[in-house]
């Protein structure tokens, strides 16, 4: 992550791009980037969605490319680390659903007994 991190810096330095990629931007971008992945998966069946075409496949291999970028770059503009809070977000997901309370079941935390 920190290699992709470099580039990432060093390509929108070289191109002075820097002073778009404000929190706001990039955060702005990001949401539209993952709209453009829903966008592969409208009107599918969930069957559908299990075995896309190649082509399909491909464009949503750019898109979630694109989602990365987005979100690497918005979290170093904020200085910490995308892989930290998924980290530290995982810790806290596994209190909210321990395994004998969700165990097959797709409720929010705040729905469970």
């Amino acid at each position: 992550m920190k290699e992709l991190i470099k580039k990432l810096r060093k390509f929108a330095d070289e191109r002075d791009w820097e002073q778009f990629h404000s929190p706001k931007n990039l955060s702005m971008a990001l949401a539209v980037e993952v709209g453009e992945i829903l966008e592969c998966f409208q009107w599918l069946t969930e069957e559908q969605s299990k075995s896309l075409d190649s082509e399909t496949l491909k464009r949503v291999k750019e898109e979630i490319g694109d989602v990365q970028i987005y979100l690497a770059r918005l979290a170093d503009q904020l200085g910490f680390s995308p892989l930290e809070a998924a980290e530290e977000k995982l810790k806290q997901n596994k209190k909210k659903y321990p395994i004998e309370k969700v165990k097959g079941k797709a409720k929010k935390y705040t729905e469970l007994d």
